[in-house]
């Protein structure tokens, strides 16, 4: 009996690395998209793709395809963080990338046509600048729907800030002896720890974690002694989950349309009817 138990509990040794070597994110994408558009009622018709290029979804409204990065997947070593991907490709989707992108070149094309290019107007609209701090903004609003989403799907929403600071950060960062993307880190943690205190309280348990809370622990630390830092922090972030509230009501009402799009697609519309008479 005892030489039954030794064999059976080598072979489990042999057994158990073999499986690990095997788990692939890509090979997640369907069990665990399909949990996080259950849980979350969005529409059920929606797909989930992998790409190797860029992600395209801007037509997602229209074809009920999710493209999700392969790049972005090779962060993701569970499938809290499968979860993580997807749930911000979502998020993008959810919050109206797609009109929001479509008005800003809209206004930058009336910009342009009726200012110089030498305008510092025209100018700074069309910088590095605007357009970094742009793109961090959509990033830091998907992320914190992906939050949303990834909780009422039951996992564990700190693995979004483990796949933020695993990817490539900034030189400055690394200088500054900060998590990589460490501002848009810290955005997602302020939005948990506001409101959802209880899943900070769980941990995730990964060497990335634990590095972020060295750098994020102080700035909660300071903010929480100042009053009027704490106050402005409150309003603020219960402004933000109004808005998420909003985005993703709006997304399941409409069968898949954000609010965005949905206002860009009739705008556009009045203007071709106007073109055409």
């Amino acid at each position: 009996m005892k030489k039954i138990i030794l064999t059976l509990f080598l072979a489990s040794l042999l057994i158990i690395p073999v499986n690990a070597a095997t788990w692939k994110a890509s090979d997640r994408i369907a069990t665990v998209s399909k949990n996080i558009v259950s849980k979350n009622s969005l529409p059920a018709k929606l797909t989930f793709k992998t790409v190797a290029d860029t992600v395209d979804n801007s037509q997602t409204s229209t074809t009920n395809e999710v493209q999700i990065s392969e790049n972005d997947l090779k962060y993701a070593g569970n499938d809290n963080e499968v979860a993580a991907v997807i749930s911000y490709e979502l998020g993008q989707i959810i919050n109206g990338k797609t009109g929001k992108d479509n008005f800003r070149k809209a206004a930058k094309a009336v910009l342009a046509e009726k200012l110089s290019e030498n305008n510092l107007l025209n100018t700074a609209a069309n910088s590095e600048y605007i357009a970094s701090k742009t793109l961090l903004r959509d990033q830091k609003e998907a992320d914190m729907t992906a939050i949303d989403l990834m909780i009422n799907a039951g996992y564990n929403p700190l693995a979004l800030i483990v796949v933020i600071t695993k990817m490539p950060g900034s030189n400055m960062e690394i200088v500054l002896g900060r998590p990589a993307n460490s501002e848009r880190a810290m955005s997602a943690y302020d939005y948990l720890t506001y409101n959802y205190p209880e899943k900070v309280k769980v941990g995730y348990n990964c060497q990335e974690y634990k590095a972020f809370l060295t750098y994020a622990d102080p700035i909660t630390a300071k903010r929480t002694a100042n009053k009027r830092a704490i106050k402005r922090f409150n309003k603020e972030q219960e402004k933000i989950k109004k808005e998420r509230i909003i985005n993703l009501n709006q997304y399941k009402t409409s069968g898949g349309l954000s609010g965005w799009d949905a206002t860009y697609s009739i705008i556009k519309e009045l203007s071709e009817q106007k073109e055409t008479k």
